[in-house]
């Protein structure tokens, strides 16, 4: 961990008060239509963060700032400290009374490039909430590069090289402190049961329609 990161102390804990105390401090970003949407008070959600969150961080923790990102990037928002340590933030939000929400976080393959540069992190920003009429209330927020979450509440699911899944949202467990070397090294040791699980997957595929193929050649016009 970068000694000269948010996280090598404890200010992160401090912006995650922030970013709630904000969000509860808003309560004219939703309309009778978006506050029946998940995915409509998400947007929203993350619109207001967009346009505040350098705010929120003070130029203490943010020299530069972007929110200019395309809908597919590996962020939502960005920012790099004085001390040129530069953040990918990934904004997801999940509202409690849904029982099931299983967010794609990133590709194996960008972050493990990404990852190659000690002062880059990858930051997963969780607004936990629920909405009463049209107001957003927010229960809890998670400010935390993607080191501090513990394997057993992620998957890898198959799209690409293979893409870190939270398993379920309801159920986000947090190793504050946890190095980014155990963490990088189990990544792999994820990868290499993950990829001949995926070969065997494939092989079973391509028999198949061997065996289909076959079939439909041997049938009668």
């Amino acid at each position: 961990m970068q000694q000269c990161s948010l996280f090598a102390t404890e200010k992160y804990k401090d912006l995650e008060a922030k970013i709630k105390d904000y969000l509860n401090s808003r309560d004219d970003y939703l309309t009778a239509s978006t506050a029946k949407s998940p995915r409509a008070v998400g947007d929203a959600i993350q619109d207001l963060l967009s346009e505040h969150f350098h705010i929120l961080l003070g130029s203490e923790s943010c020299s530069r700032y972007s929110a200019d990102f395309a809908r597919r990037a590996m962020a939502d928002l960005a920012f790099e400290d004085p001390a040129g340590c530069y953040y990918r933030v990934d904004v997801k939000t999940h509202r409690l009374s849904t029982k099931f929400n299983m967010p794609n976080l990133t590709s194996v393959e960008r972050l493990a490039r990404f990852y190659e540069d000690e002062k880059n992190f990858f930051v997963i920003m969780m607004v936990s909430y629920e909405v009463t009429a049209m107001r957003v209330e927010v229960e809890k927020v998670l400010f935390v590069p993607i080191e501090f979450l513990c394997w057993d509440c992620l998957t890898i699911g198959a799209l690409g090289w293979g893409q870190i899944q939270i398993r379920n949202s309801n159920d986000v467990r947090v190793d504050h402190g946890r190095s980014r070397k155990t963490w990088m090294v189990e990544l792999c040791d994820a990868m290499l049961e993950f990829y001949p699980r995926e070969i065997l997957k494939i092989d079973t595929r391509v028999q198949y329609f061997q065996e289909a193929r076959k079939r439909w050649v041997d049938r009668p016009e």
